[in-house]
């Protein structure tokens, strides 16, 4: 397995020379040994920055696409990038850099079972503020605001919780974390409930969901995880490390455009609100870029490019990079697709305070024809739906259900997925994400796989919870994302009368 490892990694250090160059300050966070494995790849990179176009082409990582990397050494015209300048090729960033951001942002505070809750965090415009765990990176609390007052009986199974936690004996810790999740269900988390707010509530209990989520993690059961990094980012959506931990379950389940999104937003929010410390965020955008190359290492039904622009792309323009992909890439020419709802953002120029960040255009490219053609078709809608039903109004047989999976959607989740790794907010519709992740769970209950379904139910939430803190949204669209949600809690809770419900109607129209 290590001659393997390695092989892939040299492997994949070759093929990185279209990406944008790694966070150069993780020998001051990620110790020496791994800093120099990547401060010594970037040396390597740096050397071949004089050969890189103005293309930031990720497709070229292709483990068998090696035999075609020499037709891409032709000089190429790009977009018009002003004078933004483009990185370094990217190093490859070794599982151990992994581990050790997982263990500084992941695992952060771990011991301080009882007392991490409440500070107010910065607002956006769109919704209230609501409240994140004590850290050492949170902003301070106003002068005269108190902490909630923990029920004795919760703060008890959270001190046995503690200790079991601190021993080690992560199945005990998370059997007293699921007894003070039970109490505060029954309403024992504040000592006075009826001078405490909601949000003081919804933190107590995002606490306990995360704890749960660093045990069964601990104890390497992240199926078990998932759900609790679900309810954590719906009860708290404004606390970025809830958004990291549900990154390191996807990572361990090998769901890496998944990972790659959660801790995009977790870089996000943590600007947002009011994080200061570049290191943390130069950790994170580090461990985005990880996933995003995983992803797209893994997969061999689609290739990728990143075109960097600075101005409103036509047509032409348009097929020009259709061309340059189709000569860089011909293994993957059959179909080439470019998003056109929403622009890209790459962790390395992602930086969220300075307006506006470079922007990208990303490019597809399939070897199966049907597969991107049900992808444009699913773009031109102003819902992200691909209707597997033959007739209005005629849902279809399980039988049917299971043929249009197998042929259709488990090949086209996968890649609706890589596209959100780099996407924070579409121009189509704000709920978008939340939609294709309840249609994908409408598929699964028509083919019974209930755990399944309710866990992409649960993920469903966690998009839609997180939405008005990463965009202003209309009239229209909050109006959207409460029915959406309340329909999600319906299914949930096994309400299953489909009259009247707005998801139904959706898919109806």
């Amino acid at each position: 397995q290590q001659m393997r490892s390695c092989k892939e990694s040299n492997v994949a250090a070759r093929k990185l020379n279209d990406i944008p160059e790694a966070l150069q300050e993780a020998r001051n966070h990620l110790g020496d040994g791994a800093a120099e494995n990547i401060m010594e790849r970037i040396k390597m990179a740096k050397e071949k920055k004089e050969k890189q176009s103005n293309d930031v082409d990720t497709a070229s990582r292709k483990r068998k696409s090696e035999n075609n990397e020499e037709l891409a050494v032709e000089k190429e015209e790009t977009l018009e990038t002003g004078d933004r300048s483009i990185p370094a090729p990217l190093p490859h960033i070794p599982l151990k850099s992994l581990v050790d951001i997982e263990m500084e942002l992941v695992y952060a505070d771990e011991e301080d079972v009882s007392f991490e809750f409440a500070e107010p965090v910065m607002s956006t415009s769109t919704q209230p503020a609501r409240r994140g765990s004590k850290g050492a990176d949170a902003p301070s609390a106003p002068q005269g605001s108190a902490l909630p007052r923990i029920d004795k009986r919760l703060q008890g199974t959270l001190r046995e919780a503690s200790t079991c936690y601190r021993q080690k004996n992560y199945a005990a810790a998370a059997e007293q974390l699921s007894a003070a999740l039970e109490l505060c269900s029954k309403g024992a988390a504040i000592d006075d409930p009826f001078e405490s707010s909601p949000e003081d509530i919804s933190s107590i209990a995002s606490f306990i969901e995360t704890k749960l989520v660093t045990c069964y993690l601990k104890l390497r059961k992240p199926d078990d995880a998932l759900n609790h990094s679900h309810r954590s980012i719906i009860l708290n959506p404004a606390y970025f490390r809830n958004h990291l931990r549900q990154a390191a379950v996807f990572r361990c389940l090998e769901r890496y455009s998944e990972a790659a999104r959660s801790a995009m937003i977790a870089d996000y929010i943590y600007w947002l609100t009011g994080g200061t410390e570049q290191r943390i965020s130069k950790l994170i955008k580090l461990y985005w870029q990880a996933m995003i190359e995983e992803a797209i290492t893994r997969e061999e039904s689609f290739s990728v490019m990143y075109t960097p622009f600075v101005t409103e792309v036509k047509a032409d323009k348009r097929n020009e990079i259709k061309d340059m992909f189709a000569k860089k890439h011909p293994d993957y020419a059959v179909h080439i697709y470019t998003d056109p709802h929403g622009l890209h953002t790459l962790p390395q120029t992602a930086e969220w305070p300075s307006l506006p960040p470079q922007q990208y255009l990303l490019t597809l490219g399939f070897r199966n024809k049907y597969i991107g053609k049900i992808l444009e078709r699913w773009s031109s809608r102003k819902l992200p739906i691909f209707s597997d039903r033959k007739a209005p109004f005629c849902p279809p047989t399980k039988e049917e259900t299971k043929r249009y999976w197998d042929n259709t959607g488990k090949k086209i989740v996968p890649v609706m997925d890589f596209i959100s790794s780099t996407k924070l907010t579409d121009n189509l519709c704000a709920c978008s994400r939340g939609i294709e992740k309840l249609h994908y769970a409408s598929l699964l209950g028509r083919l019974q796989r209930v755990e399944e379904q309710s866990q992409v139910i649960n993920q469903a939430m966690a998009e839609l919870a997180t939405i008005p803190y990463l965009q202003d949204i209309s009239q229209q669209d909050a109006e959207l994302l409460q029915s959406l949600m309340a329909d999600a809690m319906d299914t949930l809770e096994g309400r299953r009368s489909d009259k009247g419900r707005v998801w139904n109607k959706i898919q109806k129209v």
